[in-house]
This record gives C-alpha cells, structure tokens and sequence, in this order.
C-alpha cells in the first residue's frame, strides 16, 4: 500500500513494514520539521528584526521547508541573531538505505572482563585518561573512569584489574605522552568536548602524532565525545572513536577486545568474579 505520507509493504505474515517515511510534527507524515541556527545579523530597531526573519525564511525556504515561519527570534548581541524555524519539507526517508553500523565486539560483564585481563595479562591493564589542550569539560572523562560511572554503569575505577590514572581537565599533549609512557599504559582514554574551529579533531591528531614520534611501546589510543564520528579512526589515527551515548562498560568491553583477547579455559578455572 502507498500512500503520499509513507510507503507501506505489507508482510507475508500480515503485518506491515514502513520503509519510507516523512517527519512528523503536528500529523503523522505531514512533514513538519523545526530548525535552528544563528545569522549574523543584527536584531535591535524593528526594521532590523523585519529584516533579520526575512533573512532567516530566506534560507529556510532555499533548504526546502516551504512554508516556514519564524517561531523564536533573539538577539545574541549586537550583531547576531538566534532563529528557530518550523515549517513542512517534502524530502522522504528511505529507512532501506540507512547504514547502521554494528559494534564489532561484545558486550561483557565485569567479571568476566575481569577474567580476561587477568587470564591474558597477568597484571592490571593501566590506562590514562585526560581531556587535552583547552578543554576543561571533564564530565565525558570522568562519567568513563569514576567509579560511580553514568547512568547506573560503573566506571573504569570499578574493575578490581584495572588500574586508572585520571589526569583531569587541560592537560598539554606533551605531558599525556610523558604520562603515559611513565606509567606504562595500555590505554591511554580521551574525551574532547570543545569542538570550536574544529578543536577536537586538531587535538585528537596532535596527540597520535606525538604517541608515533614518541616510539614503542605504542597504547591503544581511544578519543571519544559527542561530535566525533565512529569509524573515522583512520584519518585521526587514533584506534578507536567513541560517539555520543558511549557507557563505561562499552568501553570496558572494547578495552579487552583490543589488549585481552580471550584465553583457552584450563580445567578447574574459576569463571566467576567480581568487580568490585
């Protein structure tokens, strides 16, 4: 069944899978959608307002939302303006062509990440954590590494065989490197919340070059925040990205994936432990 809201196949054993579908905002498909963004334009005297909405329908209307109208306008000083915008669009989503892309490890319990590491290291896996250059948010960095975590997941201070150095919020790359080759860590965790001018990425690529030009042994480097995009590990040179929504125990589990892999089960081993 299609209809100009959505299309519509129905399945063989009677139900039905919606594959192309359009925003909702007032009725279902009636693709309403609300935007915003900044103009530099003033919005003081009421001509400059008049002038500063046209500008904003402007643009809507050339990103296809037609009709739009201005729903919230504010001056942000003297020479920008804040918009929010709503209004019906007629672009369809084709859910088929969405790529989702699948975690290419498990998900794993404390005990046993616990178990790996010590079955396969023999010691505690240290890793480094810090948010570097000017970036003082150390919400993402310590949500991973406290103990308390985020959202009911304990950090990476949980986990009795790990070993977890926090360096906190500014630190200079030359001195994560200096860090982290004293402490001899697996890991070294980055968060960059900052991403101004592109900050987070020029940050990211910054340390990896310095973690090369300092030599073996190299760690595992691991960035994450909530502008980066997984899989683009290669042009940061980094070996793992962590996106928006990231747990602790994701990372856990990712952790022993790359430096714990899974060891052959000697008869009488004990398979339960503890985080704690």
């Amino acid at each position: 069944m299609t209809t100009d809201q959505s299309r519509t196949i129905v399945r063989s054993d009677g139900g039905q899978d919606r594959t192309i579908v359009r925003p909702y905002g007032d009725t279902t498909g009636d693709g309403r959608v609300q935007l915003s963004f900044t103009l530099p334009v003033p919005y003081g005297s009421s001509e400059q307002r008049a002038r500063a909405e046209g500008a904003a329908l402007q643009l809507a209307a050339k990103m296809g939302m037609d009709p739009a109208m201005v729903v919230h306008a504010k001056g942000m000083g003297p020479d920008f303006t804040f918009f929010i915008v709503y209004g019906r669009v007629a672009h369809l989503v084709d859910l088929s062509e969405v790529i989702v892309a699948e975690r290419e490890f498990p998900l794993l319990p404390a005990a046993e990440i616990n178990l790996r590491i010590r079955s396969a290291l023999g010691r505690k896996l240290v890793v480094v954590g810090a948010c570097i250059g000017t970036d003082a948010h150390t919400v993402g960095i310590d949500a991973i590494l406290n103990v308390k975590g985020h959202a009911g997941e304990k950090g990476l201070e949980y986990y009795r065989e790990m070993r977890i150095v926090n360096l906190g919020a500014q630190v200079s790359v030359p001195d994560l490197v200096a860090r982290a080759r004293a402490e001899q860590a697996d890991a070294v965790l980055v968060s960059q919340v900052v991403t101004q001018r592109d900050a987070h990425v020029n940050n990211t690529k910054e340390m990896a070059a310095a973690f090369r030009a300092a030599g073996p042994p190299q760690p595992l480097l691991v960035v994450g925040g909530p502008r980066f995009t997984p899989g683009s590990e290669t042009g940061l040179g980094v070996d793992k990205i962590f996106g928006k929504g990231t747990g602790p125990g994701e990372v856990a589990s990712y952790l022993v994936h790359a430096l714990a892999p899974p060891q052959p089960v000697l008869a009488g081993t004990a398979a339960g432990d503890s985080g704690a």
